[in-house]
């Protein structure tokens, strides 16, 4: 799929979000072939920001797309060990820390290759991320970024409406699922040992970066699960973007 035609899409799905007058917010600094999309929802209304390399376009492009929403001096990055290593953890602390003032605390979760992501989405896993901000000390005015698919952004973000009563956070999606269904619509929850989801909140994100670049990293079979995700909003919503699609979004991964 063409980094054009996704930054289409995504924009398409992400304007399924209600309008009511939008609380001001800061002003970034985007990229040339940076598409903005506002979530109107009154005081907590925030930008999907969508783009190839708004994070890995190098640390003063992203931190132009980040450190507007900190209103703190204290940050929390949440991955996971994949995402370590394939350098988006890296990429992120240098975009917050391109200019002093932050302190930037970093966890990464470790992956389980024997059992599926969903699995690692627990309440013992929310206690690890809370235990940890707590350790560090972090106030009320901290901000958490989540890292990675829906899995640690439901899990980062159910943390964020919890911890304090509350403090901000910031999606950063790397899979198309993530950027165009569990990071929009503040949706955040762990499992439970009986049922998937049943222990959350609605909770919005303050922003969302989804940078179309990561998607060169996702594997075949995520990234097909992202597009049945958008095939579907096509058939339920919008019949012109449904004949859209096969015309237009077809040709592999983002160039």
């Amino acid at each position: 799929m063409k980094h054009a035609a996704l930054a289409i899409l995504l924009v398409r799905t992400a304007a399924f979000a209600p309008t009511v007058p939008a609380a001001p917010r800061p002003a970034p600094r985007p990229a040339a072939d940076c598409s903005i999309v506002d979530v109107e929802l009154g005081d907590r209304s925030y930008p999907i920001y969508i783009g190839e390399g708004l994070l890995t376009g190098g640390a003063a492009t992203a931190a132009g797309y980040l450190r507007p929403h900190v209103g703190g001096s204290q940050v929390l990055v949440v991955t996971n060990e994949k995402l370590e290593k394939l350098g988006y953890l890296e990429k992120t602390v240098a975009a917050l820390t391109v200019e002093p003032g932050l302190r930037v605390e970093t966890l990464v979760l470790p992956d389980n290759d024997d059992e599926p992501s969903e699995a690692t989405k627990t309440l013992e896993n929310l206690g690890v991320i809370t235990d940890y901000a707590i350790e560090k000390a972090l106030d009320r005015k901290a901000t958490f970024v989540a890292l990675g698919g829906g899995v640690i952004g439901d899990m980062v973000g159910f943390a964020a409406a919890c911890y304090v009563r509350g403090v901000n956070f910031i999606q950063i999606p790397t899979t198309l699922m993530a950027m165009v269904d569990s990071s929009v619509g503040g949706k955040t929850a762990v499992n439970s040992k009986k049922a998937k989801n049943m222990v959350g909140a609605f909770y919005q994100p303050v922003a969302v970066v989804a940078d179309v670049g990561s998607l060169q990293t996702l594997p075949d079979r995520e990234l097909a699960s992202g597009v049945s995700e958008v095939i579907k909003y096509g058939l339920i919503r919008d019949a012109p973007f449904f004949e859209w699609l096969p015309a237009r979004g077809g040709g592999g991964r983002p160039a």
